[in-house]
């Protein structure tokens, strides 16, 4: 039981290290330039003993970025509270996403580059749709849109699935503009400060006043 439990430790920690070494150097070379023995040499492990773990370089970029998608989605789910005003639960999602980010930086970048370069990768068509299903996974945010409608906090004209797009699209563009320049110690304070005004401004414009 012991020998199984170590082995089992094992396996996982070898597969850990897998992803850890390629999200480096995915995040720095892109997906293309990166190859399965350069991943294992950044692994430090044999070409082979990364194919006991993943089929091809495809399967280890998916599973990066399936693995870390789903952990932002556990930790808005419960974002969602009766009673609460539409607009601060925005606030709180918007400032939830940037705080994740903000951490993790290479998963930024790659998942940009992803959606990005989403046509011309080289990932099968059928992870590539998984991805895209899995990063459009917005349930939760257009639940709130919709809370606000259903309120009166927010016009009963607005359209939820371009909310929620707009959104994407103001934190994305935000993070995107900010997050590898400037002064490293206000840049965090900066994409949050700018992030608030202009989620004020996108609030402004649902508001049935």
């Amino acid at each position: 039981m012991a020998f199984e439990k170590r082995r089992r430790r094992e396996k996982e920690n070898r597969k850990s290290a897998i992803l850890k070494a390629a999200r480096k150097l995915f995040f720095e070379k892109g997906f293309k330039s990166v190859t399965v023995e350069s991943i294992a040499r950044k692994a430090e492990l044999s070409k082979g003993a990364v194919y006991l773990y993943f089929k091809s370089k495809d399967e280890i970029y998916s599973q990066i970025l399936l693995n870390d998608i789903d952990k932002f989605h556990k930790k808005v789910a419960d974002l969602f509270e009766d009673g609460e005003k539409a607009s601060d639960m925005l606030f709180r999602l918007s400032s939830t996403y940037v705080d994740f980010f903000l951490r993790d930086r290479e998963l930024f970048r790659i998942l940009m580059t992803f959606m990005l370069h989403a046509n011309h990768s080289n990932l099968p068509e059928d992870l590539q749709n998984h991805i895209i299903k899995s990063t459009n996974k917005t349930i939760f945010m257009e639940k709130i849109f919709q809370y606000g409608i259903d309120r009166g906090e927010f016009l009963p004209s607005i359209n939820v699935r371009q909310c929620r797009n707009a959104l994407w699209g103001l934190l994305n563009g935000i993070i995107s503009l900010y997050i590898f320049i400037g002064s490293e110690s206000k840049r965090d304070d900066l994409i949050r400060s700018t992030v608030n005004a202009s989620l004020d401004i996108f609030i402004k414009g649902l508001k049935n006043s």
